[in-house]
């Protein structure tokens, strides 16, 4: 089949006409220039771009994520109990569950005893049953449960119901066992709202083994995103008994490829646990964080992504693991990316473009952080999020939201990229913001060009002449995926 879009405006001003044929773009030409083949649709100078990806996902966690209790706006632990007693008592049985608290600010402290408080000291539901309830942070580094949830985990003497780090995982992994036909309803209305956003893949960083989830799922008609689908260290042997390699195909389909060894190395800035060079301010004591995977640990785990053929995703979020993550890059040339690089030394944003390492990072916490990022990290936030000195450094940007931490929306990111603000604050440290072409360019992993894939957006309204306001409900009208709707509002 051959479509050809007459008149699309690219970002940089030219008028052409792109023509596709299965699956690629066969043809770009000045708009009129050459003779429609095939079906049509005018365009009448809408801006189109390539395919928007979300370079960090944690896809299941965002499935189930608008069926919690959010808990975003909670200025407290009490307001957070207060939230979740609601839901309590609006649904009398079953968990409850709640996501999006940011604690760091709070001016009171989690405590499993205010949990059974709000909830009348462990009430019971229809089913007779003790009410477990679960808060998952933001930044899903921290966990907070009752009495009845810390027993059904196998935390019987827990002094605070305030888990991190690695407990805390183990949680957030152990609720998301819902029928897999029911969880895969739920990814693909996900995949349906990502792809009216402009997006065409994800990379998909899930608990578990991602891999194995996105093969049943394209095996049962999953087709409105392409998905690179990593792997944990706990499951590296899993990984290699698929017998390919780091990017390489999971099916036939040619959506579904295998992602990146994910390792976590730090934890995070609300949790207070990014693991620093030098202490944390404010309140948070002399902690520096926590390293929970040691440099010869990282390195070790490098060179075995390397004698795979597979690539290596490192979360490093404070700028001692950063530092530590790019010397594991340089010891064993491994390929890959830093997950986040939230916070970097000046001395070391040239070291990405010198090792070929990616930044893979998520512009909208900025947004969410600026604030803690202030009151923990102290004079060091000039330091945060540098998307400028990166770039400046002749590093590669790669653009995520890590959701369900931020939405799964690419806008987001783009607006907080260029503007470093949200709502009617003030600009954070603007002169780390970069253009709207640089934003794009870091959101999409193709290019609108002969032989590229056709992965497709094209737009309602000119993105270069958008307010921060506008840019955040960024109007997209088609999505186009290996040359095939995934969303049409333009026909």
């Amino acid at each position: 089949m051959t479509v050809t879009f007459n008149g699309a405006r690219l970002l940089d001003g030219r008028l052409v006409d792109v023509t596709v044929t299965g699956g690629v773009i066969s043809a770009v030409t000045p708009a009129g220039e050459v003779p429609t083949i095939g079906d049509h649709i005018e365009l009448d100078g809408h801006v189109m771009i390539p395919g928007l990806w979300d370079r960090h996902t944690h896809f299941t966690q965002w499935a189930h994520a608008s069926r919690r209790v959010q808990l975003g706006d909670a200025q407290s632990a009490a307001d957070a109990a207060a939230m979740l007693a609601a839901h309590a008592d609006a649904h009398p049985d079953g968990d409850v569950v709640g996501v999006g608290f940011r604690d760091a600010l709070w001016p009171d402290v989690p405590h499993f005893e205010l949990l059974d408080e709000a909830l009348d000291h462990g009430e019971v539901g229809d089913s007779g049953e003790q009410r477990r309830v679960v808060a998952i942070s933001a930044d899903l580094h921290t966990v907070w449960l009752n009495s009845a949830a810390l027993r059904a985990h196998g935390f019987y003497e827990h002094p605070s119901g305030v888990l991190r780090e690695r407990d805390a995982f183990a949680v957030i992994d152990a609720l998301d066992e819902v029928p897999e036909k029911t969880v895969d309803g739920w990814a693909h209305e996900a995949a349906e709202a990502a792809a009216a956003r402009g997006v065409v893949g994800v990379v998909d960083f899930e608990w578990g083994f991602a891999p194995a989830d996105w093969q049943r799922r394209f095996a049962a008609g999953f087709d409105e995103l392409r998905v690179a689908a990593a792997f944990y260290p706990e499951r590296f042997d899993d990984a290699l008994a698929l017998g390919v390699g780091g990017g390489e195909a999971l099916d036939t389909s040619g959506l579904l490829t295998l992602g990146p060894l994910k390792v976590i190395t730090d934890g995070s800035l609300n949790t207070r646990t990014a693991y620093l060079r030098e202490p944390y301010a404010g309140d948070a004591g002399r902690s520096r964080g926590q390293l929970t995977v040691p440099p010869e640990e990282l390195t070790a785990l490098l060179r075995r992504a390397v004698q795979a053929g597979q690539t290596a995703a490192v979360h490093a979020i404070g700028d001692h693991a950063v530092s530590h993550a790019l010397d594991a890059f340089a010891i064993t040339g491994a390929r890959g990316s830093v997950e986040h690089a939230q916070l970097v030394l000046p001395e070391d944003l040239p070291r990405f473009a010198q090792l070929g390492v990616t930044a893979s990072v998520q512009p909208e916490h900025a947004m969410d952080d600026r604030d803690i990022a202030e009151r923990y990290w102290g004079a060091r936030s000039r330091h945060a999020f540098p998307l400028r000195g990166l770039l400046d450094a002749g590093a590669a940007l790669a653009f995520g939201s890590d959701a369900p931490v931020a939405p799964l929306d690419p806008w987001l990111a783009i607006v907080s990229a260029v503007f470093r603000s949200r709502g009617d604050r003030e600009p954070w440290h603007d002169e780390q913001s970069i253009s709207l072409e640089q934003a794009v360019q870091a959101s999409v992993r193709s290019s609108i060009a002969v032989g590229q894939p056709a992965d497709l957006v094209v737009l309602g309204a000119d993105p270069r002449q958008a307010d921060a306001v506008a840019l955040r409900s960024q109007p997209v009208v088609a999505t186009m995926v290996a040359g095939r709707f995934s969303y049409d509002a333009i026909r």
